[in-house]
């Protein structure tokens, strides 16, 4: 029974979107799709334990799932209306496989809609998610997921929004590609709790490869691909048995996936070939050259601090501009890295990149007090307990 439930609950993962994008492509509204697969996942939990779990799980779900739209929609009175459409043979094998996510993707990315509701729509329908562990990535609450999914959904009902083609990938890229990042962020370092999600970061990369797929070699697209990839590739050496946060210098390079890394690093070779970068490419290009390195001291600052030179234009956030300030330290003098952070900042990333400047100086006092003020606004758990250890390091 133990594994015929794993079975339930893997295909949910795996085909609760795809499969609410097919019934939506039928009948043309996401409620009824949704409450439709929802019906077929609950019969896979009763019927799969006592009858064993179908040869082709996929297969299953979704003629179930069209089966139950057709109850429903008998129920409603509205059989002659919607019933020839969604009445087809038994489905022997999956249909569409990667497109209809993808169409599904690019309904959730809409450009109506907020960033913060496209990100929970895509973990929700793409990554079949529930409103509680979205609630849990997010550091919010179950009610809250939940009423904005329900406001998101009446407003692509309400707008007529339907589900757009899949050739529509190049017209929402640069929005699909920001909604993709910001779910692998969000498992990269959690926004509460632990230090990072796995399962989101895992699903970031998974959702890279399908619009990669997709977008007919995108070059921007491949970028973050190999951006995550390199990330990720890099995930053994980052977290440490108790779950602490283990800083870059400091990793065990023995650690890095080199299938992974070989990975990225030909993404970017193929990037670099187009001579077109975007900020994908260049933040892929980045983590290509830390990669490189197989010493923290063998890393080439001045090739990191032109690409960040490159990005900044691009993407004139504090995040990037802190980032370029470390290269510069490596490259000119930490002085004159310093001279570029305010003291009084607000940005937990900006104060501990001060304080490991200030300490590099010799300044312990003030190191200690900028690592203090850091952790005390950074809202990761893991974070501000490394940075406290560095602060009390300093005493």
């Amino acid at each position: 029974m133990i594994d015929a439930l794993a079975a339930v609950h893997r295909a949910f993962r795996s085909e609760y979107g795809r499969t609410v994008a097919i019934l939506m492509r039928s009948i043309g509204d996401l409620d009824a799709a949704e409450d439709a697969v929802q019906d077929a996942f609950t019969a896979a939990a009763d019927v799969w334990p006592a009858q064993g779990v179908p040869p082709n799980p996929q297969a299953w779900i979704v003629t179930t799932a069209r089966r139950r739209a057709i109850d429903r929609i008998r129920r409603t009175q509205t059989e002659q209306r919607y019933a020839p459409h969604i009445a087809r043979p038994s489905v022997a094998a999956p249909e569409g496989t990667g497109d209809d996510e993808l169409r599904m993707i690019l309904l959730c990315a809409h450009p109506s809609l907020s960033p913060e509701t496209q990100v929970a729509l895509t973990l929700r329908y793409v990554g079949g998610l529930t409103a509680t562990e979205i609630a849990r990535a997010f550091g919010s609450t179950e009610a809250t997921i939940a009423q904005r999914l329900s406001r998101a959904k009446r407003k692509i009902k309400d707008a007529r929004i339907d589900l757009p083609g899949s050739g529509r990938i190049h017209d929402q890229l640069g929005v699909v590609l920001a909604v993709i990042y910001a779910i692998y962020n969000e498992g990269y370092v959690t926004t509460s709790g632990p230090l990072s999600r796995f399962d989101l970061s895992q699903e970031g990369v998974r959702l890279a490869r399908l619009v990669v797929a997709h977008s007919k070699g995108a070059l921007e697209a491949k970028g973050l691909l190999a951006l995550l990839v390199l990330l990720q590739a890099r995930r053994p050496a980052r977290i440490a048995g108790n779950g602490s946060l283990i800083p870059l210098p400091e990793q065990d390079r023995r650690l890095w996936d080199r299938d992974m890394i070989a990975e990225g690093q030909t993404l970017v070779r193929e990037c670099l070939t187009a001579d077109k970068p975007g900020q994908y490419q260049l933040q892929a290009a980045i983590q290509a050259v830390h990669c490189d390195a197989s010493r923290d001291a063998d890393t080439d600052w001045r090739q990191i601090l032109a690409l960040y030179d490159m990005l900044l234009p691009l993407v004139p956030t504090a995040a990037v501009r802190t980032a370029r300030i470390v290269a510069l330290s490596h490259v000119e003098s930490v002085e004159t890295a310093l001279e570029q952070i305010a003291p009084e900042s607000g940005d937990h990333y900006e104060l501990a990149v001060r304080a490991d400047l200030l300490a590099r100086l010799g300044d312990a006092a003030n190191a200690r007090v900028a690592f203090q003020r850091a952790a005390s606004i950074a809202e990761n758990t893991a974070e501000r307990t490394h940075l406290l250890r560095r602060a009390d390091e300093l005493t």
